[in-house]
C-alpha cells in the first residue's frame, strides 16, 4: 500500500529524497524496506526512481505494545508521544539537506490520498499545512469516522485545563480524562466543500504535514517534553505558532487512513459471524426438512393449486348456471306479462260478437 503511494506520487520523483527510520522493529521490516525501495530504484520507467534514499536504524525503548489498544490507551499516550517525537527529531536531523525546500511527513498506513497531494499542499504557500484525516469502517459501525483528532483550534477551556496540570502532564485530544472542547479539523469536513479552504490551526496531527524546511531550520521541532502541555506533533504546532510560522489545516481536503479494528471491534465481527453460521445452518435445516416433506406426501402446493382451481371452475360453472337460469326465468315472466295485457281486449272481443251473435238469432 505504502509502496504503490510511493510510485504514484506525480511531483517529479527525482526531487524528492527519501528517509526512513525503523526502531524497536523485531519483525522484517528492515529487509522488506530495503527489497522495495530497491525494486524501485531499478525501475526501468524513468520517472520512478528517487534521489536519495536513507534509511536509518535506531531503537529507542519503545516498550508499548503494538496493537491498536495499546497504541490508542490513554494510559499510554505521554510517553508514547515522547518516543516518537524523539524518533522524528533523530529522523530529522539526519535526513535534512541544505538545499531541501520542504519537509513532508507521511504515515505508512494512510490507505487513499490523491496522487497530487504534495503540489496541492504547496500551491497554498504555507509554513506548515496539513490535510483532514478520515478512516473507513464496516457498514455496520457507520461507513466512515473522523481519524486525526489531533489538529485542532485552542479553546478558552483547554487553556483553563492546562493550568491546572503539573509541568509535565501532556494533553493528549479524544480521551474523556481531557474534555478540551476544541474545535477539530476533522469534525469540520464537507464532502462537497471547498478543498482549498483553510483553517488556522494550533495543533496539529502527524498523518500528514508539509512544512517549510526553514521552520525546522530556525528551531522549531517536535518536543519530546511537555511544551505548553502538549508534546510530538501537536507540541510542534505550538511551537510553530509561538515562533510566529503560519500553520494551517484543509477541513475539506480529506485523506484517508487505514482502519484497525479495537478489540470491541473483532469480539463484535465474531459475534456477527457465528451469527451468520447459525442462520445458514437454520436455513439448511428448514431444506432438509421441507425436501422430506416433498418427498414423503408428494408436493402439497401444488396439488393445493390443483384444488383451488377445480374449485374456481366449479363456482364459476355454477354462477354461469345460475345466470343462464335467471336470464329463462326473466325472458318466461316478460312473456306471461304480455298475455295478461291481450287478455281484457280478448274478452271485450268475445263478449261483442256474442251479443251480435245474439241479436241476430233474434231476428
Amino acid at each position: 500500500m505504502f509502496f504503490s503511494h510511493l510510485r504514484n506520487f506525480t511531483y517529479p520523483h527525482h526531487l524528492i529524497d527519501l528517509a526512513f527510520l525503523v526502531s524497536d522493529s523485531k519483525d522484517r521490516t528492515l529487509q522488506v524496506l530495503s527489497d522495495m525501495l530497491e525494486e524501485i530504484q531499478a525501475d526501468e520507467d524513468a520517472k520512478q526512481p528517487y534521489g536519495e534514499i536513507s534509511i536509518i536504524e535506531k531503537d529507542f525503548g519503545q516498550k508499548v505494545n503494538q496493537d491498536v489498544e495499546s497504541r490508542h490507551g490513554f494510559a499510554a499516550q505521554a510517553s508514547r508521544r515522547k518516543l516518537m517525537a524523539q524518533a522524528r527529531n533523530w529522523l530529522l536531523s539526519a535526513a535534512l539537506r541544505p538545499y531541501h525546500s520542504w519537509v513532508y511527513w507521511r504515515d505508512v498506513d494512510v490507505e487513499t490520498a490523491p496522487f497530487t497531494i504534495l503540489e496541492d499542499l504547496m500551491r497554498h504557500n504555507k509554513d506548515v499545512i496539513v490535510p483532514n484525516v478520515w478512516r473507513p469502517l464496516p457498514d455496520w459501525l457507520g461507513g466512515e469516522q473522523p481519524y486525526d483528532l489531533n489538529s485542532w483550534q485552542e479553546s478558552e477551556t483547554a487553556l483553563a485545563l492546562a493550568d491546572t496540570l503539573d509541568e509535565d502532564a501532556v494533553i493528549v485530544e479524544g480521551y474523556a480524562e481531557y474534555a478540551t472542547w476544541r474545535p477539530h479539523l476533522a469534525y469540520l469536513r464537507d464532502p462537497y466543500g471547498d478543498p482549498d479552504m483553510e483553517m488556522e490551526i494550533d495543533g496539529v496531527g502527524g498523518v500528514s504535514i508539509l512544512a517549510k524546511a526553514k521552520v525546522f531550520r530556525s528551531g522549531v521541532h517536535f518536543p519530546a517534553f511537555s511544551f505548553e502541555k502538549h508534546a510530538e506533533t501537536e507540541g510542534f504546532g505550538k511551537m510553530a505558532k509561538r515562533m510566529e510560522y503560519t500553520v494551517v489545516g484543509l477541513p475539506h481536503y480529506t485523506i484517508w487512513h487505514l482502519y484497525e479494528p479495537s478489540v470491541d471491534d473483532i469480539k463484535h465481527m465474531e459475534e456477527m459471524e457465528q451469527e451468520r453460521l447459525a442462520r445458514e445452518k437454520e436455513d439448511e435445516e428448514k431444506a432438509e426438512k421441507a425436501k422430506k416433506v416433498k418427498e414423503q406426501f408428494g408436493d402439497a402446493s401444488s396439488q393445493w393449486e390443483k384444488d383451488k382451481s377445480d374449485m374456481q371452475n366449479l363456482v364459476s360453472e355454477e354462477k354461469k348456471e345460475a345466470k343462464e337460469a335467471k336470464g329463462a326465468k326473466e325472458a318466461g315472466d316478460r312473456k306471461q306479462a304480455a298475455n295478461m295485457e291481450e287478455t281484457p281486449a280478448k274478452m271485450e272481443k268475445k263478449e261483442k260478437n256474442d251479443a251480435a251473435f245474439a241479436k241476430k238469432a233474434e231476428s
